[in-house]
């Protein structure tokens, strides 16, 4: 049973390895988690992951290779809550079942459950209109009907639901979906690199033993400047437009940055970079900085990031006016490369979900521009764009 719980954690891509596998076994001889399933849970989660990231995964795989587990009754002799709950199940015949009709189809269903959403006050039990237990609504749990949606239960009963829906603890965590501030700083880190600045004004330990050795035992404390990650980002964000419903997501990895790099430079554009750039995105029309101005103020040691859904229309790419903003000397595919000439580490993070990406034609022009460098603005994207920076 183990051993097939840690090949489904291999197949679900959970990086586990044989040492932390071994490491449970020793821990479940020890008697760690006795027999309690919650108890085995947090332990076997505890030995193998390694990477919140794969939380998720692992909540899937546990649910689905321990899903027939029970807990025994503690004094061996009590009716299980289980049993009792299930009373209220709905046990028919054939005939019964028969005469029990689907909605038809999804849309329907869907249709349907808004309504009774709306209209249900109370929780009900053994019926067949209302959200429920036991009945032979579409909605619910515990009952029966040829097609519907199950809410709230904790297993599979007649295998004809449409669409399940269950909770996980930690499905927030998986590393396709969009991601926050304090993710964005756990991928962000691995464009750290390390240089000591600054004033003399932390200890430097090994050499202090060091030194204090040499004299003889005599006292000899040695100091160091702070480390700081050396790492320098030029982050572009692109405002305005269809980019207001991306605000959050941006404005999380807007802080993440402030907070992770020391040298951080930041400008807004609107759809793709032109002959200006912003400090301040209200202001923009007032205080544009040359996009000029940056390339020679800011050296090709800097690392590019552009955000935005790259959604515009082809002319603005191409066509010199194109602009919708303003009469462009320069198509914007112009100034993009520039960009990308001057900073060969650049990536652009895209907001969309990368499966609507082939059905905008502007976003495939830009990828081209971007020598395929643009990634999904998911903690698996982002983490992805970062290899991409350190190579």
């Amino acid at each position: 049973m183990f051993l097939n719980f840690f090949l489904a954690l291999r197949d679900a891509r959970v990086p586990v390895s044989l040492r932390e596998y071994l490491m449970l076994m020793q821990a479940m001889d020890a008697g760690i988690a006795s027999y309690r399933v919650d108890d085995f849970y947090f332990l076997a989660r505890t030995a193998l992951v390694k990477d919140e990231r794969n939380l998720d995964k692992f909540d899937r795989v546990f649910g689905q290779c321990f899903k027939g587990l029970e807990v025994p009754a503690e004094d061996g002799h009590g009716i299980p809550e289980e049993w009792l709950r299930r009373l209220t199940e709905r046990n028919l015949t054939d005939a019964e079942k028969a005469e029990i009709e689907a909605l038809g189809g999804w849309d329907k269903l869907m249709e349907t459950l808004r309504q009774r959403l709306a209209e249900q006050k109370e929780r009900h039990e053994g019926g067949s209109k209302w959200i429920g237990t036991g009945g032979t609504s579409p909605f619910g749990a515990d009952g029966y009907n040829p097609e519907g949606i199950r809410i709230g239960q904790d297993r599979n009963r007649n295998n004809r639901a449409v669409k399940v829906w269950d909770k996980r603890e930690f499905e927030n965590l998986d590393g396709d979906v969009e991601i926050g501030t304090r993710n964005i700083k756990l991928a962000l880190r691995r464009l750290r690199q390390f240089a000591r600045e600054g004033a003399v004004s932390e200890l430097d330990l090994d050499d202090t033993i060091r030194s204090t050795a040499r004299n003889a035992g005599w006292l000899d404390l040695k100091m160091v400047p702070e480390r700081h990650n050396a790492v320098k980002v030029l982050l572009f964000l692109d405002v305005g437009g269809s980019m207001d419903w991306h605000v959050k997501t941006c404005a999380e990895l807007f802080s993440a940055a402030r907070s992770e790099f020391k040298h951080l430079e930041y400008f807004y554009f609107h759809n793709c970079p032109y002959e200006g750039v912003w400090r301040d995105a209200t202001r923009r029309h007032a205080d544009a900085v040359p996009l000029m101005q940056v390339l020679h103020t800011y050296d090709a040691g800097y690392k590019l990031i552009l955000v935005g859904d790259a959604s515009m229309s082809p002319y603005e790419l191409m066509q010199p006016g194109g602009s919708v903003e303003h009469m462009n000397g320069e198509t914007g595919e112009a100034w993009l490369r520039r960009l990308v000439g001057t900073y060969p580490k650049a990536i652009w993070l895209n907001p969309l979900p990368q499966r609507n990406w082939s059905g905008t034609q502007s976003i495939t022009m830009v990828r081209r521009i971007m020598d395929d460098r643009m990634f999904p603005l998911t903690l698996e994207g982002l983490d992805d764009g970062m290899r991409r920076l350190t190579r």
